[in-house]
């Protein structure tokens, strides 16, 4: 139902805890928002009847509160001091398949070696045609797990050698935990697309996604992993307490390129990704959209009551209060107004017979104030639209509570192009922007309000650097069409199946 832009997933690392598998079901909880179809841990330890280490694991589908609902497993099951999770969000094409549920965990002639994955990889469909026809047997669809067999088939002698021969060899965006029966391996691209941090609890060492994982446990969070690093965490590290560093060789690693909707959109409000605070950013975004559209060049109908601003919830919320905020800085008196509320147990699996289904889906999960919106000029603020179909919907169901006027303020340009670095985006025929030929004013017809406006791709990136002025440069292509790491022979239909 929702219209708007999918993450792939979520990862989490922890390694030296006791109870490594409970923090890793909390670090997954706190990042269960990049990824709601499925969830698994893998955990390491030392077998006594076996004599050697054994990765014991538990995935399905669902959300992380239900595929771990047996407390039995953290206790018999998913035991030992080192553990790496994932959350996944997938396309319908694969999202049926559950080979393609991670962490995937195999066992070759160097040990065992599990591996959570957030992104994809450009490249995937020519390693892949290499390894058919070298006869190697797939069992996902998983561009992940070209990388294991990337690392099984290397030629060096040692396991990190053999992972770090891997990596050369895979191009895209990419942030990886791997746990081998020893260490605890994280790596991020050499572009940096994605985020990934470093973070510490007592004793043990965290990887994560996003800092909110570490702050639901208690961890500090002690920095991001930088593009094109590979952090090893072993029993080195902790007697050291400094994780060896190692840099990835590669072509790509010229031009760093976070994705710059992880601030519009996909991170929390409270995690610290990229260097900065994401709250902070976003009302720099809601600031920028304001210098650019304040409210007195936009309203039409003069006299009456002040305009209210509003915010489509939640991950719009900052962004709104930044766009009211700076509009009373320039003496334009405007105020911020809760004019939906968004029902927050309206689970995916919600179900509504008739045909009007999917309104009342919408209607199932937002409500309009009467009372607040009723002949007031409305500005809603929102993050982006994909489709238009949920922002239409919204539209219409605050059309209902009378207001004077609807103007809609996106905090982000139009969506115009597909991404391949790890979103799934509608073909660029389905997205709004292309089906009225990037006409504002027909957009803005279809949807019902009386005016868009979309923030710059230069307001945008202004925004974000004044926020955080030591940060890397930014990947904008899904607005402009600039790729910055070339996409082999890529379909993007075939892409989103093979996460």
């Amino acid at each position: 139902m929702s219209d708007k832009p999918k993450h792939y997933c979520g990862i989490f690392g922890i390694y030296n805890h006791p109870e490594a598998s409970v923090m890793t079901y909390y670090g997954l909880h706190a990042l269960q928002h990049r990824g709601q179809e499925s969830a698994g841990i893998v955990t390491c330890r030392h077998d006594e009847d076996r004599g050697h280490k054994i990765m014991p694991m538990h995935k399905d589908f669902g959300l992380v509160l239900s595929v771990f609902d047996d407390k039995s497993l953290f206790t018999k099951k998913l035991t030992g001091s080192a553990a790496i999770g994932h959350n996944r969000y997938s396309t319908s094409g694969s999202s049926t398949n559950p080979a393609n549920i991670q962490p995937f965990r195999v066992h070759y002639a160097k040990g065992n070696v599990a591996i959570a994955h957030n992104g994809n990889l450009t490249n995937a469909k020519e390693l892949r045609e290499r390894f058919i026809s070298d006869g190697v047997l797939f069992q996902s669809t998983s561009d992940t797990e070209l990388i294991l067999h990337l690392i099984s088939h290397s030629k060096k002698e040692k396991q990190l050698d053999q992972i770090l021969d891997a990596l050369k060899q895979i191009k895209g965006a990419y942030c990886l935990v791997l746990m081998t029966d020893d260490k605890l391996i994280a790596v991020r691209d050499p572009n940096g697309f994605r985020p990934l941090c470093l973070g510490r609890l007592g004793n043990s060492f965290l990887v994560a996604s996003e800092s909110c994982a570490f702050d639901i446990i208690g961890a500090e969070y002690i920095r991001d992993i930088k593009p094109g690093e590979v952090v090893i965490i072993d029993d080195h590290a902790i007697e050291t307490e400094m994780p060896i560093s190692l840099f990835i060789d590669s072509e790509d690693k010229s031009e760093s390129a976070a994705c710059v909707f992880e601030y519009i959109y996909f991170a929390r409000p409270d995690s610290k990704i990229f260097g900065e605070n994401v709250d902070k950013v976003r009302r720099k975004i809601g600031k920028y959209l304001a210098k650019e559209y304040p409210i007195s060049d936009v309203v039409k109908s003069k006299g009456g009551k002040k305009p209210i601003v509003i915010s489509v919830p939640d991950s719009s919320n900052t962004a709104a209060l930044g766009y009211a905020s700076e509009n009373n800085k320039m003496g334009i008196d405007c105020k911020f107004e809760i004019g939906l509320i968004r029902n927050h147990y309206v689970g995916r699996t919600f179900i509504s017979p008739g045909q009007e289904s999917r309104q009342t889906k919408v209607r199932s999960k937002f409500n309009a104030v009467r009372g607040v919106l009723e002949d007031r000029v409305v500005f809603i603020v929102d993050d982006s639209i994909v489709r238009g179909t949920t922002s239409r919907q919204l539209v219409e169901m605050i059309r209902r509570c009378n207001p004077k006027e609807i103007h809609f303020m996106v905090s982000s340009p139009a969506i115009i192009e597909p991404c391949f670095y790890g979103m799934d985006f509608p073909s660029p025929e389905e997205l709004i922007a292309n089906r009225y030929n990037r006409n504002v004013d027909e957009i803005a017809n279809a949807l019902g309000v009386d005016s868009l406006h979309y923030l710059s791709p230069k307001g945008l990136i202004e925004a974000v650097k004044e926020a955080n002025p030591g940060s890397q440069n930014y990947c904008t292509a899904c607005f402009t069409g600039n790729y910055p790491v070339k996409v082999m022979d890529y379909d993007a239909k075939e892409a989103n199946e093979l996460v």
